[in-house]
């Protein structure tokens, strides 16, 4: 019999009290919760949950992403290995389960639903539903993730609605993915049996997709920030709620995660219990998980905290064991295993050229903080019949190479990067994971395009002078080195950019998005310009205004 005995203000969320309190431990169940008479001057609390994050976003394998998540208190995640899914298929799936294994961390997988997110782009792999129902077997496995073809929803496209059903009949939940659907339209996908959503960016669409019978998740990622706009549904529907990171890149991730999230709510107010039931305990009974809420008789899966106010996290325990203390881990990995699918020989700056003469253009108008993009037009001029950027009002040069092998590129331009004489690129590119780099002339964008084949995937950023890059050799996704060696060079390229001129809050996150065909409204894959509204390819030229 192995006891161990934890002394704190223990916080009772459901019962909505705070009390000193004596929690005893055996064999990795809480074995009785007593109250005491002493004061403790700490915390005790259930372990925090992202409902729904790709782990990959964070260019950490499982293993190395658990070192961070666990210092700041998450204990579990709601992870959609969707990303590695489109480079290596079932292999990519079955390497992030593994991997996850190997450390005191509750990884929860889903099976991605929409491998390609569309038939508009060149993916790695094709998940049809026969995949889909293998991946449901499994028992790692605990739901559908995000139902991103909500065209094929709300068509009763024959495929979709097989995989949502595929789904139930595993009693197993589905995932949604609607960003700014409303009225009937959300209505019918709602109760096509879809229950959640994370893409809500105004309250009105959230408040409504609720009225729905769907659950919210509130995001606050590296590129995509909801949380200033639906807070106020904590207090209001405390169980309706959840909170999620979606995408996180290493160097944020370095510095916190839900924790941060609980901090900035009590900061502005909210409900401590509520706040608590949406990062703690909505996930567990929403995907029903084996994951402890400090109850008797369940699994000692819990953090301490030094206050309820910054809520730093002292220690994290998981199945009554200690696995972080005081910001670092109590335990050591080896390197993740590697696996990838990239086939691409270098370019030239020819490749990109756009052979037109001076015309007017469509340009992707990309928002910070938003994974939607607006649509614009400008006029740009051409030298030998080749068309330029324009740095002077930001109209950069934009492209997609086929990463999967030798294809045509696709160039474009786009607007709001800001950078000055300068590219950056990324193999993270949702969802097929091409190259996508923006910059402003076609032998930079070549330069930084190089540099990412060069490694067989990366993240880079060139000037005249430079040339950086961060490999990212597991599946052109992740890296092998430690999370704190990704984050310093990570953290190098992002500056970079941003003392090139670019004004984006997190330049390689936004531009990951920029070929996300799936979110309105302009966006780019490698087979061409994509108005995502009407979900058809578009032309670069505005015929329009060419007269």
């Amino acid at each position: 019999m192995i006891q161990k005995q934890i002394k704190a203000n223990y916080i009772d969320i459901a019962a909505k009290h705070i009390f000193p309190a004596q929690i005893s431990i055996k064999n990795g169940i809480i074995e009785s919760i007593t109250p005491i008479s002493e004061p403790c001057t700490t915390y005790i609390l259930p372990g925090f949950i992202d409902s729904h994050i790709h782990i990959e976003s964070s260019m950490l394998p499982p293993s190395q992403f658990a070192r961070l998540a666990l210092r700041h208190g998450t204990v579990a995640t709601i992870s959609d290995p969707h990303e590695i899914a489109n480079v290596c298929g079932l292999d990519g799936v079955k390497l992030m389960i593994e991997d996850g294994k190997r450390v005191p961390f509750h990884f929860f997988f889903g099976a991605p639903s929409c491998v390609p997110a569309t038939s508009f782009e060149t993916s790695g792999a094709n998940l049809g539903i026969e995949d889909v129902e293998e991946m449901l077997s499994w028992p790692d496995i605990w739901y559908l993730s995000e139902m991103m073809n909500y065209p094929g929803v709300l068509f009763d496209n024959p495929e979709v609605l097989a995989k949502i059903q595929a789904s139930h009949k595993a009693n197993k939940p589905v995932d949604g993915h609607a960003p700014g659907l409303r009225a009937e339209d959300a209505r019918k996908y709602a109760s096509a049996g879809i229950s959640t959503d994370h893409e809500c960016f105004t309250y009105n669409e959230a408040l409504e997709k609720i009225g729905y019978g769907m659950k919210i998740l509130i995001r606050e990622g590296s590129a995509a920030r909801n949380f200033e706009a639906l807070y106020p549904l904590i207090d209001e529907f405390p169980y309706k709620v959840m909170l999620c990171s979606d995408d996180k890149h290493p160097d944020e991730l370095i510095n916190g995660h839900i924790n941060q999230l609980v901090a900035r709510g009590i900061a502005k107010g909210l409900d401590l219990f509520n706040l608590l039931q949406a990062a703690c305990l909505n996930p567990i009974s929403h995907y029903k998980l084996p994951v402890g809420k400090l109850q008797v008789n369940e699994p000692a899966d819990f953090i301490v905290i030094k206050d309820l106010i910054q809520f730093e996290v002292l220690e994290t325990w998981i199945k009554g064991e200690k696995v972080a203390e005081n910001n670092q881990e109590l335990f050591t990995i080896t390197p993740a295993k590697v696996i990838n699918n990239f086939s691409c020989n270098p370019k030239k700056p020819s490749d990109f050229f756009i052979y037109e003469e001076s015309a007017t253009v469509r340009v992707i108008d990309c928002l910070d903080g938003q994974l939607i993009t607006k649509e614009s037009t400008h006029l740009l001029q051409s030298i030998n019949g080749v068309l330029q950027s324009d740095q002077e009002y930001d109209i950069l040069f934009i492209a997609v190479v086929n990463r999967y092998n030798e294809a045509k590129i696709t160039t474009a331009f786009i607007r709001n990067f800001g950078l000055k004489n300068a590219a950056v690129a990324s193999s993270v590119a949702h969802d097929s994971h091409n190259i996508v780099v923006v910059g402003t002339s076609y032998e930079l964008i070549a330069k930084a395009i190089n540099g990412i084949i060069a490694n067989r995937g990366g993240v880079s950023y060139a000037d005249e002078f430079t040339l950086e890059c961060l490999p990212l050799e597991i599946g052109g996704l992740m890296s092998s080195l430690t999370a704190e060696e990704v984050s310093i060079l990570y953290s190098s390229i992002d500056l970079k950019a941003k003392k090139a001129g670019s004004t984006l809050r997190a330049p390689y996150m936004s531009l990951s998005f920029m070929a996300l065909l799936v979110i309105p409204q302009l966006k780019i894959s490698d087979l061409g310009l994509f108005d995502g509204s009407t979900f058809t390819f578009t032309s670069l030229l505005n015929k329009n205004e060419q007269a």
